[in-house]
């Protein structure tokens, strides 16, 4: 969406028939909401946080405009009273948070919210929007970032992720955690992504020889070309390529690679790596491509593929396994008054709360305990920062650049059982002994309310 303004509007229904519920109650009390997913999803063992920047970016300039307000009004369900009131509305709380990048693991808060009960509760539908898609492909790119083992993947999946705003995310996301680069001219522009791409099999067949559709394109890109050798016969298509390497050595020139994007990935990478070797063009990379995902980067890698690259897209830009996460916002305290929830396989922690990291001797990461936010852990490190006190943010975002160089140096520290593609270990957290002994009594509190009603 290009016009901030309307982003007010980004909400369901429900947060906006809450919020006129509680303007005639009078209930303008601080309240403080908890986000965080439930558990994993099928063959994950981690989570990668991403999606603050934009979070703040939204709460900071949160306002209903005359034409929103115009709108609702048209719809007959609001109160003008109500309506009024609305025009006035801004975010002017606080953002607990844990920063970009970061890892987290199941139920641990990736942030939390305390304002007016009335803005705590407007802004859910958001929030969950944008960390919840972010921290979704931001987990899945570092997974095939890892499966290609030390290989550079390049984000190729703006062009079937679910609309223009998810292709943006997911380039930032997937650079984020370790991709090389990405597809999109846009997000390069906007992030400092560097930008890659090659040629479709459209432009080979446009020319009546596959060869010529070769020279056509390293004459315009003399020092940058790679070619789709795959369109007609993929090693009839490595031997035009040696062909074109060879003219282009006689000028003074290079060719930089070749992409194989259909059939039997292995082999064919085998083959015509064997090709370019015996011509002595041991400098020509081989890229490889088409609908992969990490347990085909897994399988070649671990068959020694030759492969120097890999384009990866429909599969991690929608995260084609795993989707969607079990993520949660939560009341957590109303007017100082700790709540939580007692439903079924959904019980919630009260109060706010903080995230406690400890490492070994050598950095790895350890344990995390889930404490009170007064608490002070000897030897963790708390992981939830306040990122906006009063509505305003507190410092600027960091670059991509940053937060990819801090996930990298992270993610070097989690041991490779937790980052296995099936069936990984549980990372172990705790909730501090303080948090469990006062998540029982409240337990016990709300149970006896209920009898006494």
């Amino acid at each position: 969406m290009n016009d901030h303004n309307h982003l007010a509007l980004v909400t369901d229904l429900y947060q906006l028939t809450m919020a006129q519920s509680y303007f005639h109650s009078k209930k303008f009390e601080s309240a403080t909401f908890s986000l965080f997913i439930r558990s994993y999803p099928p063959g994950r063992g981690y989570f990668v946080c991403t999606g603050l920047e934009d979070v703040l970016g939204y709460l900071a300039g949160l306002f209903f405009e005359e034409d929103a307000i115009d709108y609702l009004r048209s719809t007959g369900i609001f109160a003008d009273d109500f309506l009024k009131f609305l025009k006035g509305v801004r975010f002017t709380g606080d953002v607990w948070a844990i920063p970009e990048g970061r890892l987290l693991f199941r139920d641990e808060p990736i942030l939390e919210i305390s304002a007016p009960i009335i803005e705590a509760q407007i802004v859910e539908t958001f929030v969950i929007n944008q960390i919840n898609l972010q921290t979704l492909i931001a987990t899945k790119a570092s997974r095939c970032v890892y499966a290609a083992q030390g290989r550079s993947v390049v984000d190729f999946s703006l062009r079937r992720t679910q609309g223009i705003d998810a292709g943006m995310k997911v380039a930032r996301s997937s650079y984020i955690t370790g991709c090389t680069a990405t597809s999109n001219v846009l997000a390069g522009k906007l992030y400092g992504i560097p930008v890659v791409g090659t040629m479709a099999h459209s432009f080979v067949s446009s020319f009546e020889q596959e060869i010529d559709a070769f020279r056509s394109f390293v004459a315009s890109f003399p020092e940058n070309s790679t070619l789709l050798i795959d369109t007609y016969d993929t090693l009839a298509g490595a031997h035009k390529a040696v062909k074109i390497a060879r003219e282009m050595a006689a000028s003074g020139h290079r060719l930089r690679g070749v992409r194989i994007d259909s059939g039997d990935l292995l082999s064919l990478a085998r083959e015509v790596r064997r090709i370019f070797d015996e011509a002595g063009l041991t400098d020509v990379k081989i890229a490889g491509s088409g609908g992969l995902d990490e347990y085909d980067l897994a399988a070649l890698s671990e068959a020694g593929a030759p492969y120097d690259s890999y384009g990866v897209g429909t599969r991690m830009g929608i995260s084609a396994d795993a989707p969607w996460l079990d993520m949660a916002y939560k009341l957590v305290e109303h007017n100082g008054r700790p709540v939580l929830k007692l439903s079924t396989g959904k019980v919630s922690s009260p109060a706010k709360k903080q995230v406690f990291r400890f490492v070994d001797g050598q950095g790895r990461l350890k344990r995390d305990v889930i404490g009170l936010r007064e608490e002070n852990l000897p030897g963790a490190e708390p992981l939830l920062k306040k990122a906006m006190e009063k509505g305003r943010v507190i410092g600027p975002s960091p670059a991509p650049k940053d937060i990819r160089e801090c996930f990298l140096q992270e993610f070097s520290c989690l041991d490779d059982c937790y980052k296995t593609l099936q069936n990984p270990a549980a990372y172990q957290v705790d909730l501090s002994s303080r948090l469990a002994r006062f998540r029982e009594e409240i337990q016990q509190q709300v149970a006896q309310d209920q009898l006494d009603i």
